[in-house]
């Protein structure tokens, strides 16, 4: 089995301009990101961004990025185009495809290498993602909190921002790890966002209503996400505290 990591990473952050690039502890953030990924060592690490000081920072490191359209509608969208362009370039085609999202510098590598057990196990699954408890009144009812709820065996049903299952003490809190079949991936980005990814504005529900099959795995490693200049300086002191 092929499996292979990208890294969507863009430029434009209103809420942190610079994003990629920011420094933690001496490292630009991207870089950390991908020095997770490669520690779980479960195949080739690549970043897809559209700007050249994303590039050259990357490779400054020792990484490996490929340039992708600045108008691409989504991260799924530029993760396709950069596998793609791998492969045109003579790299191998991959069975599965693993994005990690490029504002994480604390990704747990076990998220990697978990998603890679499921499929090994499990020929049902076209998309494996993660979740996390919760049962904080607060957080069932924030609307950033992407809530979920699945059958017995792990599959999922539903995905949205209101509180699901209605009532429940316990909740699950939907975390944006994707793991894809190559040929999911393909199918994704080929159809259009379907009514419900634009009323929740939730892609995976996309995946959902052309028929693929998520499977939700349970984790308590959820990554912390680095979104706002408050959040990227409580990143630089966690950093020096590890």
């Amino acid at each position: 089995m092929k499996v292979q990591v990208y890294i969507p990473s863009r430029m434009a952050s209103t809420r942190l301009p610079g994003k990629p690039l920011a420094d933690i502890n001496g490292l630009p953030m991207i870089c950390h990101v991908v020095n997770r990924a490669n520690e779980a060592n479960v195949g080739a690490v690549f970043v897809a961004c559209d700007d050249d000081k994303i590039a050259e920072a990357v490779k400054e490191h020792g990484g490996k990025a490929i340039m992708t359209d600045s108008e691409l509608p989504s991260g799924s969208d530029r993760i396709w185009q950069a596998v793609q362009r791998q492969i045109e370039q003579g790299g191998e085609k991959p069975d599965i495809i693993i994005n990690v999202q490029g504002d994480e510098p604390f990704l747990p590598p076990e998220l990697l290498e978990e998603a890679v057990e499921v499929f090994q196990k499990n020929d049902w699954v076209d998309v494996v993602t993660f979740a996390h408890e919760i049962s904080d009144d607060a957080d069932k009812t924030d609307f950033g909190m992407v809530k979920l709820v699945t059958d017995m065996n792990g599959k999922a049903h539903y995905f949205s921002r209101e509180p699901i299952p209605h009532g429940a003490a316990v909740m699950k809190r939907h975390i944006g790890f994707y793991a894809y079949k190559y040929s999911a991936l393909e199918q994704f980005v080929a159809n259009d966002p379907s009514p419900l990814e634009v009323q929740e504005k939730l892609e995976q529900l996309r995946g959902l209503d052309i028929g693929l099959n998520y499977y939700v795995a349970m984790t308590e490693k959820a990554p912390i996400g680095v979104d706002t200049p408050e959040d990227l300086e409580k990143a630089r002191a966690l950093s020096k505290s590890l």
